[in-house]
């Protein structure tokens, strides 16, 4: 049966080194959530300390209810019932696929490893593969069956380190929703690291977005991206700008491209300056519009173009246009904001200010 996870107030240092600060998050019994963030955040610390591979210094980590980890104790990961996914896929060479699935479960009969390993193989699509060796497959095969062997012993709780790190782009985008589909057809709760946007929405129901430690919003991919609660995960999650506007009192922000109200109330006096997020799909391209924009750069996608336009306050802003309108560089095109999002944070200038002052 699938866990919960609860984490309250993690905390964990190397030393006098603190390097996760004050972490809580939860996860219900069949939900898969990510930890994404820069290299050196804390991440990888965090699924080590939900292993049982590291102490903790602070806090506590509960699954299925149960307190697995609190400062100065700590159940061992072989207790803990969960499986773990390393970025190096770590099979062995010298068995074969299937003995590779079934090299956990030795307490188990004959019988029932090979029924076990049969029933996985088929989970990830490699029952052909059962007799072959791993350098005789891909890498995207071998990281399906790291990820068999991982669900083979029936774990509560999945752990995948950057699991497809060694992958090219395509094969990992592809096997990032494979991944997703197994674990929600065993229904198992997992737990993603990676530093790879693409891979942590295309995988988590939820996502936590860390920075030097801590998490700055834990939330679904859609309000994530659509809704971001700071200055950080706006700038982390997804491509866009910050539009400089000004308030001009009950939630409203004025800027060169037009009034806009925003979702999130603005506690600024009127006159203060904001910087407003722009997503691509923010402009629209429009030859009927007032404001025009010049095309600095555009970047061909196939079935669309993500141009980067010159305001005429020379702010550059960011368009994703349908590829059949293909403009030349320093052609001037019609633009109009469509918003359903509107988000706005101090401006950048007097948000450090209001940092060095407290």
């Amino acid at each position: 049966m699938a866990a919960s996870v609860d984490v309250i107030d993690l905390t964990h240092a190397y030393g006098q080194r603190e390097v996760v600060r004050g972490m809580t998050f939860s996860l219900a019994p069949g939900a898969i959530g990510c930890l994404l963030g820069p290299s050196g955040c804390g991440k990888t610390t965090v699924l080590r300390c939900l292993a049982g591979f590291e102490p903790i210094t602070g806090g506590t980590i509960a699954l299925a209810g149960r307190v697995v980890s609190t400062p100065g104790m700590r159940v061992p990961p072989e207790e803990r019932a969960i499986g773990v996914v390393f970025q190096d896929y770590a099979l062995f060479p010298h068995l074969t696929v299937a003995r590779n699935v079934t090299f956990g479960l030795r307490k188990l009969d004959a019988a029932e490893r090979k029924r076990r390993a049969d029933r996985m193989l088929e989970l990830v699509g490699l029952t052909h593969a059962a007799n072959a060796w791993p350098h005789e497959l891909s890498g995207g095969q071998q990281q399906r069956v790291a990820l068999a062997r991982a669900l083979a012993p029936q774990p509560k709780l999945m752990l995948l380190d950057e699991p497809f790190s060694n992958l090219d782009v395509e094969l990992r985008e592809r096997l990032s929703l494979e991944v997703r589909q197994i674990l929600k057809s065993s229904n198992t709760t997992a737990m993603l690291v990676t530093h790879d946007q693409h891979e942590a929405f295309a995988i988590a129901d939820e996502i936590g977005i860390m920075n030097a430690g801590t998490i700055e919003q834990w939330d679904s991919p859609y309000d994530m991206y659509h809704q971001p609660r700071t200055r950080f995960v706006a700038d982390f999650v997804g491509e866009g700008v910050f539009l400089r506007g000004v308030a001009i009192g009950r939630g409203r922000v004025v800027t060169e491209l037009g009034e806009l109200a925003t979702d999130n109330p603005l506690s600024m006096s009127e006159g203060a300056a904001v910087d407003l997020l722009l997503r691509p799909d923010d402009i629209v391209h429009d030859d009927a519009s007032p404001w025009q924009a010049e095309v600095a750069a555009k970047a061909f996608r196939g079935a669309d173009f993500v141009y980067t336009l010159r305001l005429a306050s020379g702010t550059r802003v960011l368009s994703l246009v349908p590829s059949h309108h293909n403009h030349a560089i320093g052609e001037r095109i019609g633009i109009r904001l469509a918003i359903d999002h509107v988000i706005a944070f101090p401006a950048a200038s007097e948000a450090a200010t209001a940092t060095s002052a407290s």
